[in-house]
């Protein structure tokens, strides 16, 4: 099954790399397009086994150049039905994917949407679509800097399920409710009877500002000892003028210490990124995070103040064409304890230098 889809997804590949121009190609109501990112990544606390700390599963490799993310998608819209199938390889689906089933692990997008009203935009969407928390995704091209924050890295990339949307005639305010298998999965988890849902508030009032609420609420664990978990993220995106932009963004969830419980821990992360672009062509970004989880909700320590980390990373971005980027990222990591692997032991700082080629087609 594995060759079938191999060999599906390299003849797709190909297919449209011999059609692909500067733009999608599009036939009638049927849309076909694709992205590459190539990448190599040297970590200079030199870990053994060539993989970067276990919260990170973008661009997670120690120096060697790999393919983080490359999709092939096919997309259908005829005003009232819609449809999504992107078929993925790469590190970046290996890192995250590694608990789902199968050919499971290189599904990027598979999902098909109805449209309720012929008067309004609400539409009923299911299957597997890419997640409602975050302003970065998994597409790194579309996000301001190279490698994703903290916050984005331990929250779902995608999410399995169903989802009913409603926009604004006016295009400004967009409202989500979702019913899903769970965080961050395409089959609920083993022994796990309960559901999961969330809500997403998204509001571009103009060009210059983006504001957006998200919620999970959903449960972890076997149903003989499943803990309650809800998670909010708030951001902001403000475009200053025409060349310089501010993102600030905040997350914070709690989850019940046991079954039964009414005592919870908690999970903090603030980031803020700054990206002026000079021209056309050339841009810089910086930004700043903190990430709180000093129970190891998503990330065990096993150390006396568990997970408190600061990062801070700069990166310079060369657009050639309109759809290709090329980048290049310096980014640390600072934590309270020595958290981070190292030849000689452990260590408190985790410096990184990244660099890629990303093309959309």
């Amino acid at each position: 099954m594995k060759k079938i889809l191999l060999a599906v997804f390299t003849g797709l590949f190909l297919s449209a790399a011999v059609k692909a121009q500067d733009s999608t190609q599009s036939s009638g109501k049927l849309t076909i397009s694709g992205y590459a990112e190539l990448y190599y990544g040297y970590d200079f606390n030199r870990p053994k086994d060539n993989n970067r700390p276990n919260f990170v599963y973008s661009h997670n490799r120690h120096n060697e150049v790999n393919l983080n993310l490359g999709f092939i998608k096919a997309n259908y819209d005829n005003g009232t039905v819609r449809a999504n199938l992107a078929l993925m390889a790469g590190t970046y689906a290996n890192a995250n994917l590694a608990a789902e089933p199968g050919v499971l692990k290189n599904v990027f997008e598979a999902n098909a949407g109805y449209k309720l009203s012929k008067t309004s935009n609400l539409w009923v969407d299911a299957g597997i679509f890419s997640s409602h928390i975050g302003f970065e995704s998994a597409i790194s091209k579309d996000c301001w800097v190279l490698t994703r924050n903290i916050s984005s890295e331990n929250t779902p990339y995608y999410e399995s399920g169903a989802k009913l949307s409603y926009t604004t005639a006016n295009n400004k305010l967009t409202l989500v409710g979702l019913y899903l298998n769970g965080w961050q999965r395409i089959y609920r988890q083993a022994g796990n009877s309960q559901p999961a849902g969330g809500l997403q508030v998204f509001y571009k009032p103009d060009d210059k500002i983006t504001l957006n609420y998200s919620n999970y609420l959903g449960t972890e664990g076997a149903d003989s000892i499943r803990v309650r978990r809800f998670y909010n993220n708030f951001y902001a995106i403000f475009q200053v003028n025409k060349a310089f932009g501010l993102t600030a963004g905040f997350d914070y969830g709690i989850q019940q210490q046991a079954k039964g419980s009414s005592s919870y821990n908690h999970v903090i992360s603030p980031v803020a990124i700054a990206r002026y672009q000079f021209t056309d062509k050339w841009a810089m970004a910086g930004r700043v995070e903190y990430y709180e989880d000093k129970t190891g909700i998503f990330i065990a320590t096993n150390t006396p103040n568990g997970f408190k980390t600061t990062g801070y990373s700069l990166n310079l971005d060369y657009a050639p064409a309109t759809n290709a980027i090329i980048r290049l990222e310096g980014k640390v990591y600072n934590s309270k304890d020595a958290i981070f692997t190292t030849p000689a032991g452990t260590a408190n700082t985790s410096p990184l230098l990244t660099a890629s080629f990303a093309v959309s087609f």
